[in-house]
């Protein structure tokens, strides 16, 4: 069945897209404008492993969707060819506890999933030491969103357990990159002493890309992701501006792949600025979406629970979150805490007369917007 064939109308076998590929989150673009020095200190923390040497540490930081973990990616594909260096990115909003990194990392060695139960930690850590040393492999960890292991207390013993790899089994060469969104978080303070005494990292900096870097990058995914014609000048920079405003790279890049959907849903050959203001409502979510993505299911059970409270006590969320999970307040004030550390919820401090002070618990978010996300 075919739609209208007036001219600028799409048929239904038609796309306005060359390669929608390009608007994915794990496309890795060939070409990487705009972080040349960013680059040049992640090779030179790297170098070394070329070498057979253990590489340097290093601490990459800076706002979401500023190229962090694209730069990693690029760097990790280019060290994968090279015979004795192994690369492993773990990604922390998943994998959040020790074991769960270590079992990462076993099985990008191994190329199959240690047991899910059985295995003590001491084993698991021997068998990736072995293989190391045995095969001389340099190894070089990048902990991508290590701030989720701080929230889970988890942070201090994965890194001491990397970082004293080569105490415990002579001749095992293991660099640690950290990559960190959480701009309040500071990494090398929230430490233990005894990791503080051995994680001397290389900072690198990814700092917001301006609304002109945003329109080259932008525009080259245009030019590959689109056919011809598709995406004018003046759409291009709307869309920019609207980037720009959030400072995340991957709103745009979501928004022009949903104004491209919905240029194809007006059977358009074209996308127009009505395309990029509606896609744009759901599209400056994309950082919401991905948070709540990462979530457990007791943490999206708060969550819906502050978004029906929201601007309530404590306490009495609490009440409503124990009736749905029968979890205690321990475990509920480490998921406050969490959400908050995360940018989902807002936990304030306020006085209440004859009851001290108390948290009051609301959304950071439309509140439809994270009820849209949970269902």
């Amino acid at each position: 069945m075919k739609v209208m064939a007036d001219d600028g109308m799409l048929s239904w076998d038609e796309s306005v897209f060359r390669d929608e590929h390009v608007f994915e989150v794990d496309y890795l673009p060939e070409t990487f404008h705009h972080r040349e020095n960013q680059l040049d200190g992640l090779q030179y923390a790297l170098r070394p492993a070329v070498r057979g040497s253990r590489p340097l540490n290093a601490m990459v930081r800076g706002p979401p969707g500023t190229g962090k973990t694209t730069a990693i990616q690029k760097l990790f594909a280019e060290l994968d060819g090279r015979r004795g260096v192994r690369t492993v990115r773990v990604n922390c909003q998943v994998d959040s506890t020790r074991y769960a990194v270590f079992s990462r990392i076993f099985e990008a060695i191994f190329e199959y999933e240690p047991p899910a139960s059985g295995i003590s930690f001491k084993s698991l850590f021997e068998q990736i030491t072995d293989h190391l040393t045995d095969e001389d492999e340099v190894l070089t960890v990048c902990l991508d969103d290590v701030n989720y292991l701080f929230y889970e207390g988890e942070a201090s013993e994965t890194l001491y357990s990397l970082l004293r790899a080569h105490e415990t089994h002579a001749g095992a060469k293991v660099g640690v990159l950290l990559v960190s969104s959480d701009l309040d978080l500071d990494v090398v303070a929230e430490l233990d002493s005894r990791v503080q005494s051995v994680f001397r990292p290389e900072e690198v900096f990814f700092p917001a890309y301006g609304e002109s870097e945003v329109v080259d990058i932008l525009d080259e995914r245009v030019r590959r992701g689109f056919r011809e014609g598709v995406v004018g000048p003046t759409v291009l920079d709307r869309v920019a501006e609207l980037t720009a405003g959030t400072g995340d790279l991957r709103v745009g890049i979501d928004l022009l792949r949903r104004a491209g959907l919905h240029a194809e849903g007006r059977a358009s050959e074209r996308v127009e600025a009505e395309d990029v203001e509606t896609a744009y409502e759901k599209s400056r979510h994309v950082h919401l979406s991905r948070r709540v993505r990462g979530l457990t299911d007791s943490e999206r059970a708060l969550l819906r629970v502050v978004a029906e409270y929201d601007g309530d006590r404590a306490g009495d969320v609490y009440e409503a979150f124990h009736d749905e999970t029968d979890l205690g307040y321990t475990r509920y004030s480490e998921i406050v805490n969490k959400l908050d550390r995360v940018g989902l919820i807002e936990a304030t401090y306020t006085t209440v007369e004859g009851r001290g002070r108390s948290r009051e618990l609301s959304l950071a978010y439309d509140a439809d917007a994270v009820r849209d996300r949970l269902d």
